[in-house]
């Protein structure tokens, strides 16, 4: 497919995702707050609470009835199309990005996996994995929800591990998103609308509704709930290569989910007590924890931005860099890396330099020294399925010329 159309096409339904998953998101979240927040305080009769608020200038009052009015109004609001149309808008991305290009984006570098192999793995492993969660929530393990949330997450982390063995690191954590994702939306279809479409029918025909359907309604979405955060991280992850990059990509998801749902489930308890406001400290350490624990074991790339030419040039000169070594830097990053990076790309899979960074002109790979460091050397993501064949040597030397200076002399 052409280039451009396949950024457009990419950006396009990108687009849709994020909209659609913001309505998904913030009603989930709204009405989360919304249940926290009745008073629960002698409701009137058939009442379970109510809530007062204000908001874009006028009152609200909202009412929640232990099961259903006595009789059902006549437009009834249903959230459904949120979901769907946010996994639809996922899956076609996923299509797009990593099932169009799978030796770009979807197989890691130096695998003999097929393309089909590996895009059949993928897909497949989404269908796969919501019956084994089906099943695990109408098991025994469905009556303690602590012990099965903690099952959950294990069996999440082990579906990335297992992604990881096979795939990019990037390809790893969106696959173990659009997992996560499958299992949101089949809650959704599969369990919510029914018990939801079970309970009005009860209620227009005037019998007693089955509590067993609402009950289970309610456990997945409970889960929905605190899968929300570690999705929206996934959703963002390829912006940090220092998390997907890593060698243990799969245990830093692991401690970023876990974070995640920590800080969920103080906003979820937060209305009963304080006895959870410990969490959001401990988030924000664990993040500072994994901030240090990441930290790539290379020596670090100079703060080149506040480094002058004259100022680099001294210090290469003193630490023993030479033009003869940016000469072959020049010579690797032109054969690496200009394959996409440049004003006019020769790769068939770009119209134009990905994210703007082109490596045409030596003050270029200059500028852009730090960026090379953080994603060829010392994450070594780049180039994308390695797709230039970069070798260890190659990498090692430009994280010598960065550590010298990055002179250009």
């Amino acid at each position: 497919m052409d280039a451009h159309l396949t950024e457009w096409l990419n950006l396009s339904i990108r687009w849709i995702h994020m909209i659609v998953g913001v309505a998904w998101i913030g009603a989930s979240f709204y009405f989360v707050w919304l249940e926290n927040n009745l008073n629960r305080a002698n409701p009137r009769e058939g009442l379970s609470g109510d809530l007062w608020a204000i908001h874009g200038g006028g009152i609200y009052h909202l009412e929640k009835y232990k099961l259903a009015p006595p009789q059902m109004p006549e437009n009834l609001h249903w959230f459904k199309w949120e979901a769907y149309t946010t996994w639809l808008s996922g899956v076609a991305l996923l299509m797009v990005v990593y099932y169009l290009n799978p030796s770009l984006y979807l197989i890691a570098p130096g695998s003999e996996l097929s393309p089909a192999a590996a895009i059949a793995i993928g897909f497949g492993s989404l269908i796969v994995v919501w019956f084994v969660y089906d099943l695990l929530c109408d098991s025994p393990l469905g009556k303690t929800p602590a012990l099965l949330g903690l099952v959950l997450f294990v069996l999440v982390i082990a579906a990335c591990w297992g992604y990881s063995q096979v795939f990019s690191g990037r390809a790893a954590y969106i696959h173990t998103g659009a997992l996560i994702g499958t299992i949101m939306v089949g809650n959704v279809f599969r369990i919510i609308m029914p018990a939801q479409r079970a309970l009005v029918a009860a209620i227009e025909q005037n019998r007693t509704p089955d509590p067993v359907l609402p009950a289970k309604g309610l456990l997945r979405s409970r889960h929905n709930n605190y899968f929300t955060l570690p999705v929206l991280f996934i959703m963002i992850s390829n912006h940090f290569p220092s998390t997907y990059g890593s060698e243990y990509n799969w245990l830093i998801l692991a401690a970023l989910g876990a974070l995640s749902v920590l800080a969920r489930h103080y906003f979820n308890t937060r209305h009963n007590s304080n006895r959870f406001a410990w969490a959001l400290p401990a988030a924000a350490l664990g993040m500072i924890c994994l901030a240090y624990v990441t930290a790539p074991n290379r020596q670090p790339a100079p703060n080149l931005a506040a480094t002058s030419p004259e100022q680099a040039s001294t210090s290469a000169q003193q630490s023993g860099a030479s033009a003869s070594q940016f000469a072959q830097v020049s010579e690797v990053i032109h054969e690496r890396c200009t394959v996409c990076h440049s004003a006019q790309p020769s790769s068939p899979l770009f119209s134009a330099a990905p994210a703007g960074v082109m490596f045409d002109t030596a003050e270029q790979i200059r500028e852009q020294a730090a960026k090379i460091h953080a994603q060829t050397v010392a994450s070594q993501i780049m180039p994308l399925g390695n797709i230039t064949q970069m070798t260890q040597d190659e990498r090692d030397l430009l994280g010598d010329w960065i550590a010298k200076g990055a002179s250009i002399d």
